[in-house]
C-alpha cells in the first residue's frame, strides 16, 4: 500500500462536500509531477485530505477506489483524475504548523515542495499525522 496526501480549497471543495458525495473523481490537476502522482495510485491506497490557503488543515483521510483514468473535464489526454472516497474524519484536524513544528515530519513533501497539490506520504509520516490528529 502507499500513501498520499491531496490538497483542496475548501470553498473550492471541502472535506464536508466531499463527505455528502461520498466518492469523487479528483480533478484539476495540472501539474505534471502531481499527474505522475495520480498515475501512481492504486485501488485501496490511502489519502490524507488537506485543505489549502483557508485552515492550512489535513481534515481526513480518503482512498483510492479507482485507478487513474482520463480527467473527463479535459480533451487533453495529458491529464488524468482517480476516484476517491472518504473514510474518516481526523477527531482534530491537524495544521501546517504542527508538521512544521513536529521534528519527525521536517522532511514532508507538504514543507518541502508546498505548491504540489498530490503528493507522496511514507508510511511513517502518515501514520504520525494520524497520531497527531486523534
Amino acid at each position: 500500500m502507499n500513501y498520499w496526501l491531496v490538497k483542496s480549497e475548501p470553498f473550492k471543495y471541502s472535506w464536508e462536500q466531499f463527505n455528502k458525495d461520498g466518492r469523487t473523481f479528483w480533478d484539476g490537476v495540472r501539474n505534471y509531477q502531481a499527474r505522475n502522482n495520480l498515475k501512481a495510485m492504486k485501488e485501496g491506497d490511502l489519502v490524507m485530505f488537506y485543505h489549502s490557503n483557508e485552515g492550512k488543515h489535513v481534515v481526513g483521510i480518503a482512498k483510492v477506489v479507482k485507478e487513474f483514468y482520463q480527467d473527463p473535464t479535459t480533451d487533453d489526454t495529458n491529464w488524468v483524475v482517480v476516484d476517491l472516497a472518504p473514510v474518516e474524519t481526523l477527531k482534530n484536524p491537524v495544521t501546517l504548523e504542527t508538521i512544521k513544528n513536529d521534528p519527525f515530519l521536517k522532511d514532508i513533501s507538504l514543507v518541502r515542495q508546498g505548491r504540489l497539490s498530490v503528493m507522496p506520504l511514507k508510511q511513517n509520516e502518515f501514520d504520525r499525522i494520524i497520531e497527531l490528529g486523534s
